[in-house]
C-alpha cells in the first residue's frame, strides 16, 4: 500500500467523505482539514471543478481561472485525499462510505447537474428533436472546437426560443446571439471570438467593423419568463431587507435586462407561460405560450391568452437540481432534507448537503458560504469538536450546542467516535482499488498537470 494511506490507516481518527471535489466539496474539505479532520474527497469527473468548468460559459476566463486555483489549493491540503473518475452507487456503494468506512460524516457537495424539466405535458419526447436542455447546451458551446470533442452537438438556429429567467438563461441567450452574429460576421469574411465580443458586447463589434445589423438578417433568440422583468432571479436583496431595498434588486434586475437587449441584442418577453407542445412530424417546433398576470408574488395564466411561437431551436433554461444518487432519499426534484438549515438528510444520520445541492442556487459566493456554515457546524455540533481545539467536547455540550442550530441536528448530535484502524484498513484498500483504477497516483498537483482544463 503507498505510504500515504499507510499512514491514514495508522491510528483511529475522524473522516469526512465528501462528493464532489468542487467550490461547496473543496471547502468543506479544507474546513474539515483545519480542524484535523480526514477529508476524502469522491469525484466523478477526472477533475474537480464541476459547473465552474462545464456550467460557465467560456468567456468566464477570469472567474474560471480564480476558482480553479482556489479549488486546487483547497485539495492540495495535507489531510485531504482525492478520489477522482469515482462515481458513488456505481464505482463505491453509498452503503460502503456509511457501512463498511463507518465514516464520521457524509457531506453531499455534488451540485446540481440535472435540468428541472420544461413544465409543458410531453415535452421530453423531443429532447434532441427540437429541445434542448441548458447543461447539455453550455457544455457542448464550452467544448465543441476543442480537438477530439465527442460530446453533444447543436446547430444553433435563428429566432431561437429560451424559456427561463435566472441568470443560467441569460448566458443561455447570450451562447446563441454570439454564435449567430460571429457566423454573420465569418459570411463577411470577418472572423472574430465569442470570448472577445462577449467582452466588448455584439452591438459595440459591428459597430467596430462599421456594420448595420440590420443587414446582417440576424433575428436572434428570445427570452420567455412567466412573471416580471422586476421579479427575475438576476440579483437578490438582502435577508429582512426593507421595502426600498427590495424596490433597489428589482431596479437592478430591470437594468441588467436593458443591458442584456441592447449589448446582447436578445428580445425579452416576460409574463410568458408556455403551456403545450407544436410537434410536426415527429419534432417540437414551437410552444404554445400563455400570458400571465402576477398577483401576490405568484404568475396567474389569463384565460383565453395563448399565442403560437415557432423556433427551431428551444432551449429549457429554468434550473437545475441533484443528480439522484442511489441511497438518498429524494422528496420530488430534491434531496428529502430534514432541515434546510443544517442540510441533515432524512433518516441519514450524518449525512448533510452542503453548497447548491441545498440551496438550489448556481451562485459561487451562496454556495462556498454555505459549505463552510454547515461544515463547520458539522464539525462542532455533530462531530463534537470545538472551534478552537481538535479534543472532543463533553456529549451535553455538543448537544446544547447543536439544539441552538436547529432540532434535525439536535437529533443526532453525538459524541462521534473516531473511525478505527480496521475500518481505516478498509477506507485505504478502496482508495488504492479506486486510485489504480483511474491511474491517479496520489499526487494532485501531477495529476491536474497531466489533465489540464481547455481553459
Amino acid at each position: 500500500m503507498r505510504e500515504e494511506l499507510e499512514e491514514l490507516a495508522s491510528k483511529p481518527r475522524h473522516v469526512v467523505a465528501i462528493l464532489g471535489g468542487a467550490v461547496s466539496g473543496s471547502e468543506a474539505a479544507v474546513a474539515c482539514a483545519d480542524k484535523g479532520i480526514t477529508a476524502i474527497v469522491v469525484e466523478q469527473n477526472e477533475r474537480p471543478y464541476g459547473k465552474i468548468e462545464d456550467g460557465l460559459p467560456r468567456w468566464h476566463d477570469k472567474l474560471r481561472a480564480k476558482e480553479y486555483a482556489r479549488i486546487d489549493e483547497n485539495l492540495a491540503r495535507d489531510g485531504v485525499y482525492f478520489v477522482p473518475r469515482t462515481k458513488i452507487g456505481e464505482d463505491i456503494p453509498l452503503e460502503t462510505l456509511t457501512r463498511d468506512w463507518g465514516v464520521s460524516a457524509v457531506l453531499l457537495a455534488n451540485g446540481a447537474w440535472r435540468d428541472r424539466p420544461l413544465p409543458v405535458e410531453g415535452a421530453d419526447a423531443y429532447v434532441g428533436k427540437g429541445l434542448v436542455y441548458q447543461n447539455s447546451f453550455v457544455y457542448w458551446f464550452n467544448h465543441y472546437e476543442e480537438p477530439g470533442y465527442d460530446g453533444p452537438v447543436y446547430e444553433v438556429s435563428d429566432d431561437a426560443v429560451v424559456v427561463g429567467g435566472g441568470l443560467a438563461s441569460v448566458d443561455v441567450v447570450k451562447i446563441i446571439n454570439l454564435e449567430l452574429y460571429r457566423r454573420a460576421l465569418r459570411e463577411r469574411g470577418i472572423e472574430v471570438s465569442v470570448v472577445e465580443m462577449e467582452h466588448k458586447g455584439i452591438t459595440a463589434t459591428l459597430k467596430k467593423h462599421d456594420i448595420d445589423p440590420d443587414s446582417l438578417g440576424v433575428k436572434g433568440c428570445t427570452l420567455y419568463y412567466r412573471r416580471r422583468i422586476k421579479d427575475m432571479p438576476l440579483a437578490f436583496p438582502k435577508e429582512n431587507a426593507t421595502p426600498e431595498q427590495i424596490a433597489k434588486t428589482e431596479g437592478v434586475r430591470e437594468k441588467m435586462v436593458g443591458i442584456l437587449e441592447t449589448k446582447f441584442r436578445v428580445r425579452v418577453k416576460d409574463q410568458h407561460v408556455p403551456v403545450s407542445p407544436i410537434v410536426e412530424d415527429g419534432r417540437m417546433v414551437g410552444l404554445n405560450f400563455r400570458r400571465t398576470e402576477v398577483k401576490d408574488g405568484r404568475a396567474v395564466e389569463v384565460e383565453g391568452s395563448d399565442m403560437e411561437v415557432r423556433a427551431e431551436l428551444i432551449v429549457s433554461s429554468i434550473g437545475s437540481v441533484p443528480e439522484r444518487v442511489p441511497g438518498i432519499p429524494t422528496k420530488g426534484e430534491l434531496y428529502d432534507y430534514a432541515s434546510w438549515e443544517t442540510g441533515a438528510v432524512s433518516g441519514m444520520p450524518g449525512v448533510f448537503g452542503v453548497g447548491n445541492v441545498l440551496t438550489g442556487k448556481g451562485n459561487i459566493r451562496e454556495s462556498r458560504n454555505n459549505s463552510k456554515q454547515v461544515t463547520g457546524q458539522v464539525i462542532a455540533d455533530y462531530l463534537g469538536l470545538t472551534d478552537d481545539t481538535r479534543e472532543e467536547v463533553v456529549m451535553d455540550g455538543a448537544h446544547e450546542a447543536a439544539r441552538a442550530r436547529g432540532d434535525a441536528v439536535a437529533a443526532s448530535a453525538i459524541r462521534r467516535a473516531k473511525v478505527a484502524p480496521d475500518k481505516l484498513k478498509a477506507v485505504a484498500d478502496t482508495i488504492e482499488a479506486r486510485w489504480s483504477a483511474s491511474g491517479y497516483e496520489g499526487d494532485y498537483a501531477a495529476w491536474l498537470a497531466a489533465h489540464k482544463p481547455s481553459s
